[in-house]
């Protein structure tokens, strides 16, 4: 095919970027000369989504027919002033809202493994009624972080940070600050108003254990294991097996997963936990993969086990896994529970009764993967001379039951949302939604019955402390599959 004969000129051009960019200057219409550098990004991009994309047959420029000569490629890449361009305006579809492109992927990298710079502070951010100013509050402070021990805590208010209101503009770079002065405020007669009281906390590098609480609540001669997990980091399995040993050693006869703040991770630590909490399924069909056309049916006719995940009886490195053995789950979801945690809800639901307390989920059922600029695409061999990564959506996953997790979320079975004036405290079984998955527990209250908490006053979710990192609400599998179907 054409396409495919271009990628091989491209590929080699790639390998000698020197010689070759007189070349690719040539090629450009109208004499308009391109940055060689940009081009030779931008062809990485493109390989990238033509090799593995999931949406790649809604994307014309796609198509392995669609340029006629190596001219007409480059040409159309000059065409982007930027690879940003290029990648979310010219390679990504409509319907996906997940992909993207980082130009530092050191960071994405360390996201991965639960690093950042962060003051500690866990936020939810919200937008005033017809206004452009926004204010925050405190969801958690980051244990071994420079928030710990300060005034700053869970429940508080804040409305400008270094002596500006927040506006949906400034928000973002404000917060990323190398010193954040949190202005606190709190709720009076339906209106936030600052206190006076102002926190400075210093950004620093930390490393963040997802495992924020692991407990065990006695309630009516139950046992009842708490653990609040906010993101599925394979560098952390071991901790969470041990949480896991823990309610194991405890005799649990429930389990209440605290995943309001999850946006997901590691697809393989997803399962390692959904295996956990059965251990009855080993070898049995935890999800199946739908990838593009080209690699499903690859994986048809050569390879059938890369199209399903599989229930496991040890986590990576060949450490058996604590099992619970349990017939039911209780998870507590909000609208940033996402991918990875949707995928343990869904995926745990063809087995176990599982039941949703909180509000509905985000909706992201797809898988991605990181690309790097190097000839099979590994981060090994990666280009030296940029840091630009690609994270695209490449299989979506359903349950053993053909269930998708629904592109508008994951409705709960009790409906209660955290309210601005009563936060609570995170594990205290006082705290109203974990108050509301022990009585779901106990019958106290109907696993259909709808509970909404009422407003204090007109205000919109805006973003979180997550989506200011590079893998906000992504799900993704550890790298590349072992094939290269030569587009």
């Amino acid at each position: 095919m054409k396409m495919k004969r271009l990628l091989l000129f491209t590929f080699l051009c790639g390998s000698l970027m020197t010689s070759c960019s007189e070349d690719m200057d040539d090629v450009v219409d109208d004499g308009v000369l391109t940055d060689p550098d940009n081009v030779e990004i931008e062809d990485f991009i493109y390989r990238g989504m033509d090799e593995i994309y999931l949406y790649k047959s809604d994307i014309p420029e796609l198509a392995d027919d669609y340029f006629d000569t190596e001219q007409d490629y480059y040409a159309y890449l000059a065409d982007w002033d930027t690879p940003a361009n290029l990648f979310y305006q010219g390679l990504v579809a409509s319907q996906d809202r997940f992909s993207f492109i980082t130009d530092d992927y050191i960071a994405l990298e360390n996201s991965f493994s639960g690093i950042s710079q962060t003051t500690g502070v866990d936020y939810r951010l919200y937008r005033f009624s017809n206004s452009n100013d926004i204010f925050g509050i405190v969801r958690y402070i980051i244990p071994g972080s420079n928030a710990e021990g300060t005034a700053i805590k869970r429940g508080d208010l804040f409305t400008e940070i270094n002596g500006e209101t927040l506006t949906v503009s400034n928000y973002a770079s404000l917060l990323a600050s190398p010193s954040v002065t949190f202005s606190l405020a709190e709720i009076n007669d339906n209106t936030v108003t600052n206190t006076g009281e102002e926190v400075t906390i210093a950004n620093s590098e930390i490393t963040e254990n997802p495992v924020l609480i692991q407990d065990v609540l006695e309630v009516e001669s139950l046992k009842i294991g708490y653990l609040m997990y906010n993101s599925f980091v394979a560098d952390f399995d071991i901790q969470l097996n041990d949480a896991f040993a823990y309610f194991a050693a405890e005799n649990i006869d429930e389990l209440i997963l605290d995943l309001r703040y999850n946006g997901g991770g590691r697809v393989s630590s997803a399962t390692a936990m959904a295996s956990m909490i059965t251990g009855s399924y080993t070898g049995e069909i935890f999800a199946k993969k739908q990838w593009n056309e080209d690699y499903q049916n690859y994986f048809l006719a050569n390879e059938p086990d890369e199209l399903f995940n599989y229930f496991v009886d040890k986590i990576q490195g060949g450490t058996d896994i604590n099992k619970l053995n349990l017939s039911s789950l209780y998870v507590i979801g909000t609208s940033s529970t996402a991918s990875a945690s949707e995928l343990v809800i869904n995926g745990l639901k063809p087995y176990i009764d599982v039941y949703l307390i909180g509000n509905t989920t985000t909706g992201k059922s797809q898988a991605s993967v990181t690309l790097y600029d190097s000839p099979n695409f590994g981060r090994t061999n990666a280009n030296p001379d940029h840091k630009y990564a690609i994270q695209p959506l490449v299989y979506e996953s359903v349950n053993a039951n053909d269930i998708v997790v629904p592109y508008d979320g994951i409705e709960p079975d009790v409906e209660i949302e955290e309210s601005l004036s009563n936060y609570g405290v995170l594990g205290d079984p006082s705290e109203p939604m974990l108050a509301a998955a022990i009585n779901a527990i106990t019958g106290k209250t109907s696993k259909i019955q709808t509970r909404t908490i009422q407003k204090e006053f007109n205000y919109q979710e805006f973003a979180e402390s997550a989506s200011l990192k590079p893998n906000y609400k992504r799900m993704y599998i550890d790298e590349l599959p072992s094939l290269n179907l030569g587009n």
